[in-house]
């Protein structure tokens, strides 16, 4: 009821009350042992500031208040509540707490489909497939439109994406667009029904098994929006859409409708890929193919121990000797000598008397390979399904829908499991003195994505989408020339991959033998005159309607004055078919909302490579042959797909359960020990075997568990790594040096705060020819990182953005200018007075605008810094999140920089020099100088080398003349 849930509700608050109060007065204990033992204005390396004595340096240690460094708590949803002096030390945790409520309830990720105050819209769809709530997500989810070992899409690229877009001025919007993932969900309900009642989805029912799935949606759905928020994607939560919700659903019954009466989709009787745990058909590209080239052994799920693969030709040439069950032929060569005689003749089956047609084939027979004569099983193989209905043959299924050998195998072999049955024949065959020999042979073995089963091919009644039409549609719009592309791909690699598959596309097999998903809005009609009455036995007695009573007044029509009972396909549709839909179905279609009238179509797609042709290639199809706006047909979905790497581990592996090398992103960013990794897989639906080995894999990767990197670390590692060509290596290490460097930062604005002060106020305007040397370059500098970046993130450079931006904070504002400008704040207040004016503005001008470069990639860290009393002073909070960032003409100034240049490649010799002699007190040195500019340089800017090497004094020396 309402009431317990408000109950509950406040237990829950009341006991987050209490772990907050216990965890703020551990960090204040925290705060003052740490001021008590080790004084900051001591210990900080970035501020080189020397005390006095030890004396003094205790004393303003003394009088410090730890509470001053302590957030206050923060009310949910309200703007954080800053501590009044920056934290000691750099705690991700710390940081990142209270944002994302405030930026949620302050509408930062609301985009407006009625605004007018944009030129342009943009929309950028978050997608992810399986499982997307069927466990907690994992990193490699990241890289990725998907959470799972499976997905994240890259979500870290697409929020870098929708804020660079918002700062730019855009009226963007991100809708959260979860799909169903019909396999990997059932597969795990399934598990947990057996695991805790030992029933089967047939035990419980239909109706029942769909109540269970929804239990373990509401249960297990909100593990990645709460992953998500905690990473600090800027979804637009408002628009959050389902692929099985009430919207969604209607839109899958729209299209399906919309594309069966222009004849696209339609129902056939086919040989499809089929998955015998599954019990399911999969579609084409859901099937991965190893290539065997001698006797394997392979560990097949639902066999006890190793099946072999590889070995075959007894006479007649076969790998797959068990079929011969379901053998109606045997083929040879027209032209092969050796078998003319028995042209038109027969042979018997040895186990059932069969008659089998010896026919002649030359599309399929090669005379020199093998016996060169083939058996011929046209239900069980795609090549002699084309044999089978070039020559009229009977096609006899064997097999159960769960890969047993059935009635029409024979008495002898009925329930046996496929391989088993395997066994058995060859064994038969022996006895009845008919096995001739057994030799290594290279095949191609089919194995489902999915559940890793060996594909079996069998003759099934399936729902198809004629992909012919549409595949060339699609084609064309990314097959022209650069200069008129309607669709680009970034990588351009990918454009070749694009025409490749859709220049060979086949037609798409929609239909699954699941119970979760849409059910396929077909009825079936049986006539009371009908002969067979079982479902599909005509198939020109479907209906397909968007409901049963369109269904039944279709029937009528079809049927007129004939009586009928209509009854529901059972199966239901690939959960790609709804996938693909998401770009329109997302903004209400096939209604024309607001949102599909302002943001239809969209501008940008950002997924991983491995789903071009389950999601990309689909989604554009369908949006090419279904979306309608203003009565005019709109050619694309969008206009650009960008393609982020897919992450491996440090050993190059693809990241899954069963190694255990999957990681859930909120262990990088909270931390957690190599216990705690242990017992994540002991709550799995692994079995035992699997996490007895995954446990394996994680003691190898994590020995010493994962430390505690936080959110803003995590997201700019991993837009780092999108350099790396179509995989990212990730490595643990990698992400616990920008956890550091996230401290180095943090260091250097608490630096930069304590040089600004409380009364400080920034300028109106700068002049930047009227500053010191060394803040007129770090200005230039900032200005070139400034248009660097845009460039580059206007160029979906993501890597080199985030390069950009590191190589600024690090190298030139960190290491050189925090340092070089020391001397100003440095004794009493008269001396460099006008030098500390303009340090302090330039300070303050490049914390602002060197923080809202990061805003895209670290937006804890942003906010905590840029909201700061100091930092924000008149700014409006209403231009937090919208701020547009561009270069300044007048700040760029390359002499300037090419004296610095200059003046560091002395820094850099007097350094190395330093080394040598292993000392670190200050010393005098002497600089020989080789020309008249290089002397003129070193003289002008003796102080800031002396500054930056630490000298006593420096003697500027010009060769020739001493």
């Amino acid at each position: 009821s309402e009431s317990e849930k408000k109950i509950l509700t406040e237990e829950e608050l009341e006991r987050k009350k209490k772990k907050d109060e216990k965890a703020r007065a551990k960090e204040l204990k925290k705060l003052k042992a740490l001021t008590k033992q080790k004084p900051w204005e001591a210990k900080t390396a970035e501020d080189g500031t020397k005390r006095s004595t030890k004396k003094s340096s205790k004393r303003e240690a003394s009088q410090e208040n730890p509470e001053d460094f302590l957030d206050p708590e923060t009310p949910l949803g309200e703007i954080k509540r800053l501590s009044p002096q920056m934290a000691k030390q750099y705690s991700p945790s710390a940081v990142a707490k209270s944002w994302y409520a405030w930026w949620e309830k302050s509408d930062f990720f609301k985009a407006d489909a009625k605004s007018s105050s944009s030129s342009k819209c943009d929309w950028s769809l978050a997608y992810r497939t399986c499982p997307n709530y069927c466990y907690s997500g994992f990193i490699s989810t990241f890289l990725f439109s998907s959470i799972a070992p499976l997905l994240i899409d890259i979500l870290l690229v697409k929020d870098t994406i929708i804020r660079w877009k918002r700062m730019s001025g855009y009226n963007a919007l991100w809708v959260p667009g979860m799909d169903h993932a019909g396999i990997a969900t059932q597969v795990a309900v399934e598990k947990n029904i057996m695991r805790e009642r030992g029933l089967t989805r047939h035990d419980v029912g239909r109706e029942e098994f769909i109540n269970e799935v929804w239990k373990w949606k509401n249960q297990h759905g909100g593990t990645i929006q709460s992953q998500l928020r905690r990473l600090g994607a800027s979804l637009d939560w408002s628009r959050e859409c389902f692929t099985v919700d009430e919207i969604r659903s209607k839109a899958v019954t729209e299209a399906f409708v919309l594309l069966y009466k222009e004849g696209l989709i339609y129902r056939d009787i086919r040989l499809v890929n089929w998955d015998c745990v599954l019990q399911t058909a999969v579609s084409d590209v859901e099937v991965d193919y190893i290539d065997i080239k001698e006797i394997t052994l392979l560990k097949v799920p639902g066999c006890e121990k190793p099946v072999e693969f590889g070995l075959g030709e007894v006479v007649v040439a076969t790998t797959r000797v068990e079929t011969m069950l379901g053998d109606t032929a045997i083929a040879v060569h027209p032209d092969d000598a050796r078998y003319k005689h028995l042209h038109g003749k027969f042979a018997v089956h040895p186990f059932n008397g069969r008659k089998l047609p010896i026919i002649c084939d030359a599309e399929l027979i090669v005379p020199n390979f093998g016996t060169g004569c083939v058996k011929i099983t046209p239900a069980h193989d795609h090549d002699d399904c084309k044999v089978g209905k070039r020559h009229n043959l009977e096609f006899i299924n064997i097999f159960t829908d769960d890969g047993k050998i059935n009635t029409s195998g024979g008495p002898e072999f009925t329930g046996v499991p496929r391989f088993a049955a395997r066994e058995a024949v060859i064994e038969t065959l022996k006895k009845q003195g008919l096995y001739r020999d057994a030799k290594d042979n290279e095949m191609r073995l089919g194995l489902c994505q999915r559940s890793g089963d060996v594909i079996e091919p069998m003759i099934k009644p399936q729902w198809y989408v004629n992909c012919s039409i549409m595949g060339k549609e699609a084609l064309d719009v990314a097959a022209v020339s650069d200069g008129n592309k309607k669709l680009e791909f970034i990588p351009k690699q990918y454009t070749a991959e694009w025409r490749r598959w859709l220049e060979n596309i086949r037609d798409w097999c929609i239909s699954r033998q699941l119970w979760w998903g849409h059910r396929i809005p077909a009825w079936y009609a049986t006539l009371e005159e009908d002969e067979l009455k079982e479902v599909g036995s005509y198939n020109d007695h479907w209906v397909v309607a968007r409901t049963e009573e369109e269904a039944r007044r279709e029937a009528s029509r079809k049927f007129s004055g004939k009586k009928f009972e209509l009854r529901q396909d059972d199966d239901v549709l690939d959960t790609w078919f709804s996938s693909g839909l998401l770009p329109l179905s997302g903004l209400g279609w096939p209604d024309e909302t607001d949102d599909f009238k302002a943001f239809y179509p969209t501008s940008v797609l950002e997924t991983g490579h491995d789903i071009l042709f389950f999601w990309v290639a689909r989604m554009v199809m369908m949006g090419m042959k279904l979306s309608v706006k203003n009565k005019v047909v709109i050619t694309l979905t969008h206009s650009l797909v960008y393609f982020h790497p897919i992450i491996r581990d440090a050993q190059g592996r693809k990241m899954s359960k069963s190694l255990g090398n999957g990681i859930d992103p909120l262990e990088v960013v909270n931390g957690v020990t190599l216990e705690g990794l242990h017992k994540r897989l002991d709550a799995s639906n692994l079995d035992p075997k699997e996490v007895a080995f995954a446990k394996q894999g994680q003691v190898k990767d994590f020995p010493n568990g994962i430390p505690e990197c936080g959110s803003d670390a995590l997201r700019f590692a991993l837009v780092s790594y999108t350099a790396q060509s179509d995989k990212i290596i990730l490595d643990i290490h990698r992400l616990v040096g920008y956890r550091q460097w996230c401290n180095k930062l943090w260091n250097a604005v608490r630096f930069a705060m304590m040089r600004l002060g409380d009364d400080y106020s920034p300028p109106v305007t700068l002049s930047p020819e009227a500053m010191p040397f060394s803040c007129q370059w770090i200005l230039s500098v900032l200005n070139k990182a400034v248009s660097k970046t845009v460039e580059s993130l206007n160029a979906f450079e993501f890597a080199d953005a985030a390069n950009t931006v590191y190589a600024w904070w690090q190298y030139q504002f960190c290491d050189v200018y925090i340092e070089v400008i020391k001397p100003y704040f440095a004794g009493d207040k008269t001396t460099f007075a006008s030098e500390r004016a303009h340090a302090q503005d330039a300070l303050w001008v490049s914390l602002e605008t060197g923080l809202r470069l990061l805003h895209p990639f670290m937006p804890f860290s942003y906010g905590n810094v840029c909201l700061h009393p100091k930092l924000l002073k008149e700014r409006s909070l209403s231009c937090y999140a919208t701020t547009h960032i561009s270069a300044m003409e007048n700040w760029t100034n390359d002499k300037v920089e090419s004296e610095m240049e200059t003046v560091l490649a002395m820094v850099k010799s007097v350094r190395a020099h330093r080394a040598e002699k292993m000392k670190n007190e200050r010393l005098p040195a002497s600089a020989l100088c080789e020309n008249m500019l290089t002397y003129e340089i070193a003289k002008s800017h003796e102080l800031e080398i002396r500054t930056l090497t630490n000298l006593s004094s420096l003697e500027v020396l010009l060769k020739g003349e001493h």
